[in-house]
Parts: structure tokens; C-alpha cells; sequence
């Protein structure tokens, strides 16, 4: 037990120490996001100390830019299961690295979905009224409380799944079945769930009828097969061009089919959504016409939707096209996508839902300085915390850190250039 002690703190003591090595590419990548991450610490200080009237929400749009990009990145945690299934449904095992790293960009993205619900709570030291036994968790009658759940055990799994499989590598074994693929089916429905919940979240509000319609989770998780397999496509190319480990264009075609499947099927809920708000012509459909088309003279997010609409429509087309076989095009049609989904379920399906108020009063929102300046600085962390899971992992994939090589310099003169300094380049 004490060997098995020691050895596992080794393991982490030589992962840790090999995240802080690099060549000036990636010092200058880490510096550039830790530089964005303390702008946004000091950012949330403020807010912290002033409340969230720094911020554009008020009591009328209460929820803005920080759960917008917290259902974003819901959606990009939930697409790590593309590459699981791959795996071990249908037994792809050469792509069973690249699902380690897609594993890990959901364990990034959860992180920073739960520091967007921390700054948007205002005072965070209020969360104890949530917290099991200290305060009420209101469990099962609050979505809130399931949401809470499904997301943390969604993180958790994550991180046992990557941890145990890197250890095992590291100590050139092969993984114990039983201790691994029940957690990776378990992720496998965890995924789907979390996103679920996320939308029942606002298909419960019976106040918002621009959400009090079944077709939101769906869309929900759509969407989220696109803008987190778009992210994948990306973060993958980056890893295989500034890092030694290599691995053919199947994996990416195989996402890329994934994003064209799903992108047709979310421009077909939108299509749907758009004749069942707008044939009817009822007061409910008032929040689809200001994000649509504008209220009595607002307009304010009509320039952001349709941006959205056509680079959802652009990025359909190339990936329906045999253009989108070559990776270059596959990158714009995948930008398009990533940035297309952020706007239309980001800001226009969280903040449309409340314009107009229930009692028909428009109240735009439109983000501060300071709340941009805390997203950004989110964003950073996250992508800080993506790129030293990517610098821990990627040598251990190649197997240039492993047990057998137990001399410090080993690793350290090894990749200094081919994966210390890159691996983390942009990702």
C-alpha cells in the first residue's frame, strides 16, 4: 500500500513538474492567458465588491452573458461523449487517445461552467444555503439542485476516467475493466443528462413562454454536438501540429460528420421553432420577434441572431460539400459553427426569453466592461487549465513520461522543443 502511495505521488509530482516546462511559445501562451485570467480576477473583485451592478443585468433580464456562456460550455463538455462512444461502442481503440483528450476538454469546459454560475450567484458566500445539511439543497423539487448534482458527478467521472487511464500508462499496464469502462458507460448517459437538465432548467419557467416549449432540450443537445465537436476538431489539430504525437485524418472526418449531422438537424429545430412562433401570431411569440425582428423600436440582439443564422447556414453548406474534406475548409466551416451556436443559444436563447417581461415591459440588456472583462478571464483559465491537462497528458501518450524513465532530466531534455513548449500552443 506504501509503494502504490509513493508511486502515485510520484506520478503526480512528475506531471506537475513537467507542466511548468516549455520552450518560449508556450511561456508566452501561458503568460498571455494567466495576464487574461488576473484582468478577470480583478474584474469579479470589483463585482464582488459592488454586486452585480456592474453588470448589465438587472431585475427585469436577470440572467445575461455569464449563463450564456455557461450553457455553452455545457454543450462542449457534452460532446466529449462523441469520441467515448467511438470507442468503446464501436471499438475504434486507435482513436482511444483522442478520446482521452476530448475527456479532457470536457473536464476544462465543466470547470469553467461552474466559475460562470459562481460569478453570476453575485455573493458567492451565499452558496452555503445550497450546501447538503448546512442549508436546504431543496433536492429533488429544484432543477437548480439536479443541475448541481449532474454536473458535478459529470466532472468527477471525467476526472477519474482521464486520471486512471494516464496512471496506467505511466506505469505501462493495461487498465482493470471493471474499474474503468463502468464509468465510461456511466459518462456516456451522465453526458446527455447534464445538458438535459441545463434545458429543463428553462423549459420549467412557466413565466417564459419563449422557453416553455419541449423542442429546447433537443435543440439544446444539437447544438451542443456541434459546437463541441467543432471544438474538438480544432483542439486536435492544434495538439497534432504543435506536439510529437501524430494521428491520421479519420478522427477528424469522423467529428466532422458528427458536426453535419447535428448542425442539420439544429438549422431543422430552428426552422420548426421559427414557423411555431411566427404562423400563430399570438402575444406568446413576442420574445422570437425582438430577437427576430425587433419590438417597438428595439433591436438590440436582430444584428447578433441573424450573424448567427447565416454562419450556421455557411457552415452547413461547406460541411455538405466536398470542400469540407480538406482540412482548411473543415476549420472555416467549424469557426463558423463554434461562433454561429455561441450567439444563438447563448445571447439570443437566454436573453431573448426575457424580453418582454410578463408584464410587457422592454428592458434590453447589453453586457458591461466588467462583465466581458470577467467572461475573458474565464475563458483564460479554462483554456490555462485545457493546456496543462494537454501538457501532463500528451507525453504520456507518446510515452516519454512514464515509470521506467525515473530520472528527472529524462523527460526534461526529451521535449523541450517537440512537446514541452507546443503542446500547449494555442489550445
Amino acid at each position: 500500500m506504501k509503494a502504490g502511495a509513493q508511486n502515485y505521488f510520484r506520478f503526480l509530482r512528475r506531471c506537475i513538474g513537467v507542466a511548468f516546462l516549455g520552450d518560449w511559445r508556450y511561456y508566452a501562451w501561458m503568460g498571455a492567458l494567466t495576464l487574461i485570467t488576473l484582468v478577470g480576477i480583478n474584474a469579479y473583485a470589483k463585482q464582488f465588491v459592488e454586486g452585480l451592478g456592474v453588470t448589465g443585468m438587472t431585475d427585469h433580464v436577470s440572467w445575461g452573458v455569464y449563463i450564456a456562456n455557461y450553457t455553452y460550455l455545457v454543450g462542449i463538455a457534452t460532446a466529449a461523449v462523441i469520441l467515448v462512444i467511438a470507442v468503446y461502442v464501436y471499438r475504434h481503440q486507435e482513436w482511444h487517445d483522442v478520446a482521452i483528450f476530448g475527456q479532457l476538454l470536457a473536464v476544462a469546459a465543466i470547470i469553467m461552467s461552474l466559475a460562470f454560475v459562481m460569478v453570476d450567484l453575485g455573493q458567492p458566500l451565499q452558496s452555503w444555503h445550497m450546501l447538503p445539511i448546512v442549508g436546504k439543497f431543496n433536492f429533488p423539487q429544484s432543477l437548480l439542485s439536479w443541475d448541481v448534482i449532474v454536473l458535478a458527478i459529470f466532472l468527477l467521472l471525467n476526472l477519474h476516467i482521464c486520471g486512471y487511464l494516464l496512471y496506467c500508462r505511466y506505469n505501462n499496464r493495461k487498465p482493470r475493466k471493471w474499474f474503468s469502462v463502468p464509468f465510461v458507460f456511466v459518462s456516456m448517459f451522465w453526458a446527455i443528462s447534464t445538458h438535459a437538465v441545463t434545458a429543463f432548467l428553462h423549459e420549467g419557467l412557466g413565466g417564459r413562454p419563449y422557453w416553455n416549449t419541449a423542442i429546447v432540450a433537443p435543440r439544446f443537445i444539437a447544438s451542443a454536438f456541434v459546437s463541441g465537436a467543432a471544438f474538438l476538431i480544432i483542439a486536435l489539430q492544434v495538439i497534432r501540429r504543435v506536439t510529437d504525437y501524430k494521428f491520421d485524418d479519420q478522427a477528424l472526418l469522423m467529428l466532422r460528420r458528427v458536426v453535419q449531422i447535428s448542425l442539420i438537424v439544429n438549422v431543422f429545430f430552428f426552422a420548426s421553432e421559427l414557423f411555431t412562433e411566427f404562423y400563430s401570431e399570438t402575444l406568446h411569440n413576442s420574445s422570437a420577434t425582438y430577437l427576430y425582428l425587433g419590438l417597438e423600436g428595439h433591436n438590440a440582439l436582430v444584428p447578433w441572431i441573424w450573424t448567427a443564422v447565416g454562419f450556421n447556414l455557411i457552415a452547413m453548406v461547406l460541411l455538405m460539400s466536398p470542400l469540407t474534406q480538406r482540412i482548411g475548409w473543415l476549420d472555416v466551416a467549424c469557426v463558423l459553427a463554434i461562433v454561429g451556436i455561441w450567439i444563438e443559444k447563448g445571447m439570443g436563447q437566454i436573453v431573448a426569453g426575457f424580453i418582454p417581461t410578463p408584464l410587457g415591459q422592454i428592458v434590453e440588456y447589453t453586457p458591461t466592461f466588467n462583465e466581458t472583462a470577467v467572461c475573458l478571464g474565464i475563458w483564460a483559465f479554462g483554456l490555462l487549465c485545457f493546456t496543462v491537462f494537454l501538457r501532463m497528458s500528451v507525453p504520456i501518450v507518446e510515452g516519454k513520461l512514464n515509470k521506467a524513465n525515473e530520472e528527472e532530466s529524462g523527460y526534461k531534455t526529451s521535449g523541450a522543443a517537440g512537446l514541452s513548449g507546443a503542446s500547449a500552443e494555442g489550445a
